[in-house]
């Protein structure tokens, strides 16, 4: 294998370092910049750290972007499209495939414009209207925040009453104490089914053959109860190009070409018997989905990432079965408090019961005379993978990882991919979506 030299350019907080470490452990030069100051120490004794991403692009093989954002703002797909013209190698998106993510009705748009279902749905810049439509129309909603307020995760709200009062009631609540930071939000109708995303990775031609099929679990406690998270835990699985990816993403490979759009990017979508859904893009790698899908990786990672910002048509062979993965956080997340934080969290070392590292991936973690602890001010030191021939083997490699760990006032969910053993796969089955397509 050829050694390469890969540029991680994490422009707000620090969320690619298992990726960098990975690239780092198969013998490529690695250095991972990171912009926000609270992150700075994430990776340390991991990773080599660069002090000028723009300085260290010309020296670099392929320069990786691990978000859209640059600090508060949506920026790194038009960086990546200047470093492309320049004759950078990039793993990275553009100024409309950002869009995707941060104005969701752009991005219904683009799915109607290439011929995707979508939801009945209305973008609102002003509360007053937008209850004014729910008292008329009355029906379950789900209220999605637009622009940099959307990484406030607990402000997605997710409707229950038939009659749309609850969301009328936190339309108010929302105005008066988000309105001066909302530049609008999305009302979109709820959709009873299985929730799944598409993931595909895009080369700038094409996607790559191999499609990974994941299923978040976004709420803080088992059985889907709390506050939103960013995530707490994924399963997944690979399969081909079936029904699910033809009706989703795969109408989007003439548009993402037009783009030059090369890394992964996922739509997350409700199915039922009635149809598939597309609910929003993460036009990007997602957290912890991509320290999964390393870990289901059998090809080598760089070779794989290099062939992808070339436009090599990649070669990805992954592991045949399931995989499921388990955020292990710390008080105070997923709120911010720093006193809580420091009290109970800063530096917080990781004591692991094995030589064994296979099934442990970094988030906010650095290493420190060879042990690891907690760093940065989020309390995400972890991610933990486990993979098996089905899910319920997947589910129990991974839990025996997160038993051989002790953390001082760790915790996490503990049934990540129980919906899929209680028959979200065998729903997905009977509607025939992952047959050929």
């Amino acid at each position: 294998m050829t050694a390469r030299r890969f540029l991680i350019v994490s422009a707000d907080a620090a969320l690619a370092t298992d990726l960098a470490w990975q690239l780092h452990r198969e013998g490529h030069d690695v250095r991972h910049y990171v912009e926000a100051d609270s992150d700075r120490d994430i990776g340390d004794g991991f990773v080599t750290r660069s002090e000028d991403w723009r300085s260290d692009a010309d020296w670099a093989d392929v320069v990786v972007f691990d978000d859209i954002w640059v600090g508060d703002e949506v920026g790194t797909g038009a960086l990546a499209e200047e470093l492309r013209e320049q004759g950078t190698a990039v793993v990275g998106g553009t100024p409309n495939t950002d869009r995707l993510e941060e104005d969701r009705g752009y991005a219904m748009d683009v799915l109607e414009s290439q011929g995707v279902n979508t939801i009945d749905h209305r973008v609102f810049t002003d509360f007053g209207a937008a209850i004014e439509f729910v008292e008329a129309n009355p029906a379950p909603y789900v209220v999605k925040p637009l622009g940099e307020v959307q990484n406030v995760k607990r402000l997605l709200y997710v409707g229950d009453e038939d009659d749309g009062s609850d969301v009328v009631d936190v339309l108010r609540a929302y105005e008066t104490a988000w309105g001066h930071r909302m530049k609008g939000f999305q009302l979109q109708r709820k959709v009873e089914g299985v929730e799944v995303a598409v993931c595909g990775f895009f080369d700038g031609n094409s996607f790559v053959d191999r499609v990974n099929f994941n299923f978040e679990h976004k709420k803080l406690f088992p059985g889907n109860v709390g506050p939103s998270t960013g995530e707490m835990g994924t399963s997944m699985f690979w399969a081909g190009r079936n029904r699910l990816f033809a009706e989703t993403l795969g109408k989007l490979e003439g548009w993402l070409a037009d783009e030059g759009y090369v890394g992964s990017i996922d739509v997350n979508c409700i199915v039922n018997d009635s149809g598939i859904y597309p609910l929003e893009f993460t036009p990007r790698f997602g957290y912890p989905t991509i320290a999964l899908q390393e870990e289901s990786f059998e090809s080598p990672t760089g070779e794989f990432f290099y062939d992808l910002a070339h436009g090599n048509d990649p070669d990805l062979d992954v592991h045949q079965g399931f995989q499921v993965a388990v955020r292990v956080v710390l008080p105070p997340f997923p709120f911010d408090d720093e006193q809580t934080y420091d009290e109970n969290s800063r530096n917080a070392a990781v004591v692991f019961e094995t030589d064994s590292r296979e099934g442990y991936h970094l988030e906010d973690a650095k290493r420190v005379d060879g042990q690891w602890r907690a760093a940065g001010e989020s309390g995400m030191p972890l991610v933990v993978t486990g993979k098996g021939e089905t899910m319920q083997a997947a589910r129990e490699q991974c839990y025996d990882c997160v038993d051989a760990i002790t953390m001082p006032n760790m915790y996490y969910r503990d049934d990540i991919g129980e919906r899929w053993v209680g028959g979200d796969g065998d729903r997905l089955q009977a509607w025939g979506y992952l047959g050929p397509a």
